[in-house]
């Protein structure tokens, strides 16, 4: 083990990297909670989703660790699941299995891309704002998803939308279970956002909001989901942009977290190139873990920025993956305890989650109002039109008209044309949706 991933060579050992693993994982499993309670709106099965969420993180993280040989944890990815969801399949009609086709299809594109530099080049290309923007504006559209779906915010006619009944039980354990989940984080508790969802879930459980199914028992069946993708369909009229924002999406928040965590690790240099042997493998590990996730029956997985947790807890390997992975195949055998939690319970989660994000603005150039105002677009478009690929092409349509208008077209990259080109091009063809 400490010759295959280099422990002492990167001044760790299998204790360590042990306890990272585990750092790691109880930080990221509330996936496992959330992702089959998102996916479910859309008809497919809970059970079988949740199995998918198990097995697609522990591939991803498996290959992440045993390949790349960087302590990063892989899973379905928070934002692409809601807009594969409320999106793809709520607002614009296609059915789940045609979504999952577009997955497959988005993970291929970001495997050609990951292996000819194309995607560096994206990276590159994209202003900073914008990026940072982006990440805000899916914070943000979580967070309508978790008050809504809480009844903290509801429909109004008059308008569009109002404060829900605050003395509802299940309104409340939202609202305490936020209040929880902030505290134990302030605190520096490992896994605040896990015992949330589980505490809230025994109080739900206790005053009679949700059923108890059980904690542990044999893994339930992956069939109604394994294989269910639907290729030829998701081929059709319209797919175009949901492979394009899957993509876009997939791009920024899986490099910008492979990067970010890996800077924190001491495994890259400084300095636009970012130098590192194993890079290379840890790009391909990510896209290929979305055409696996795709194939189980899940949308998009990506690198999870909560593996700087086992980061700070001394991961250095591809050993903190690799228990991660282990971990999640474990975590199968609680099917029943997944079943048992309520929305009211993976609400507070969500919300939470969306409060990480959004804090992404400050990294807006706010002194320059043709970086801020794309910037801001971006962010707002996002919820109030509930898509993310809305948001992201009032975004990039805006960042290059205004540049142009402000006779500073030169400072527009290439790639920002022509993903403003793209966009462009997508409501002229397809209109609003």
């Amino acid at each position: 083990m400490n010759e295959y991933f280099k422990l002492s060579e990167k001044g760790s050992s299998i204790r360590t990297e042990v306890i990272a693993g585990l750092t790691t994982f109880l930080t990221m499993a509330y996936i496992i909670f959330v992702n089959p309670d998102i996916l479910s709106t859309t008809g497919m099965d809970r059970d079988a989703v949740f199995v998918a969420t198990c097995l697609a993180a522990a591939a991803g993280s498996l290959i992440m660790g045993l390949w790349a040989n960087w302590p990063i944890g892989m899973a379905p990815g928070m934002g692409l699941n809601a807009f594969f969801a409320f999106t793809v399949v709520g607002v614009m009609g296609f059915t789940w299995q045609q979504a999952l086709g577009a997955v497959l299809i988005s993970g291929l594109i970001f495997l050609f891309l990951s292996v000819t530099g194309i995607r560096r080049w994206l990276i590159a290309g994209i202003p900073a704002s914008m990026r940072s923007a982006i990440a805000a504006g899916i914070g943000l559209f979580l967070a309508i998803i978790a008050l809504q779906g809480s009844g903290i915010v509801v429909d109004n006619p008059a308008t569009l939308v109002a404060l829900g009944d605050l003395t509802q039980i299940g309104t409340l354990l939202t609202i305490g279970g936020f209040f929880l989940i902030v505290a134990l984080d302030a605190l520096r508790v490992t896994g605040a956002i896990l015992i949330g969802i589980l505490i809230v879930t025994v109080i739900a459980i206790l005053l009679g909001v949700s059923s108890f199914g059980g904690v542990v028992s044999m893994p339930p069946s992956i069939a109604p989901t394994f294989l269910q993708l639907d290729l030829a369909g998701a081929l059709t009229f319209g797919i175009f942009q949901v492979v394009l924002v899957m993509v876009l999406v997939e791009v920024f928040d899986a490099t910008g977290t492979l990067i970010g965590v890996a800077k924190r690790a001491g495994l890259l240099t400084e300095g636009p190139t970012h130098q590192n042997p194993n890079l290379g493998r840890a790009l391909m590990a990510d896209s290929t873990a979305i055409t696996a996730g795709a194939l189980l029956g899940t949308s998009s997985t990506t690198a999870y920025v909560e593996s700087a947790s086992g980061v700070q807890a001394g991961g250095r390997t591809g050993l903190t993956a690799v228990v991660v992975g282990v971990l999640f195949l474990a975590a199968m055998f609680f099917a029943p305890l997944a079943g048992s939690v309520p929305v009211y319970a993976t609400a507070p989660a969500l919300l939470f989650v969306a409060t990480l994000m959004v804090r992404e603005l400050s990294e807006v150039t706010w002194d320059d109002v043709t970086e801020a105002a794309p910037s801001v677009l971006t962010a707002i478009a996002m919820p109030l039109t509930y898509s993310i690929a809305n948001g992201l092409a009032f975004g990039f349509i805006s960042y290059a008209v205004i540049k142009l208008l402000t006779g500073r077209a030169s400072e527009v990259h290439a790639a920002t044309w022509l993903i403003a080109a793209l966009f462009v091009a997508k409501y002229a063809l397809y209109g609003a949706h």
